[in-house]
């Protein structure tokens, strides 16, 4: 994988904090049960076999530990520019993202009823040329109860 991580509160510093109020003003999702921001650096070579990253069924305690359910949502900020390679690639939808400085995605892992969306697998490019630095910030469940948009259709 050849990647390097680390993980910061939003105590840490201004920006962390920034940041999550951001996020939380742009999704209407409530960052109190979001995870600590994760910053991730690839190298040349660095990339990331395809994921998901809710946990499915089978993998029922993969956040027991946080008390605060599944991630019901992802919010990915690019923090440089890579001169060749590392887009974040959606295999199942046949979408890809280039890494550009200072642009981010955000996407839902779930459907309304909770069910994992298995459109949302993705994965890393290797980096070819250059540093990947990312943010992620994944948010969780509990406390989106009234936050997330009424659709009529459950599984949408």
């Amino acid at each position: 994988y050849f990647i390097f991580s680390a993980w910061l509160r939003n105590e840490d510093s201004s920006v962390v904090s920034r940041l999550s109020r951001l996020i939380e003003a742009v999704t209407n999702l409530s960052m109190r049960t979001a995870e600590d921001l994760q910053i991730a650096n690839y190298g040349v070579g660095g990339h990331y076999e395809p994921h998901y990253d809710f946990a499915r069924k089978s993998e029922k305690d993969a956040f027991l530990g946080l008390g605060a359910g599944n991630r019901i949502a992802t919010w990915l900020t690019y923090l440089s520019d890579v001169e060749q390679g590392g887009a974040t690639v959606f295999p199942v939808v046949g979408g890809h993202l280039k890494p550009k400085k200072g642009s981010a995605a955000f996407w839902y892992n779930l459907y309304a009823s909770g069910e994992g969306d298995y459109n949302t697998r993705h994965a890393a490019c290797p980096v070819l040329i250059g540093n990947k630095w990312v943010a992620n910030k994944w948010i969780h469940e509990r406390g989106q109860e009234f936050r997330r948009p009424c659709l009529l259709d459950p599984m949408a």
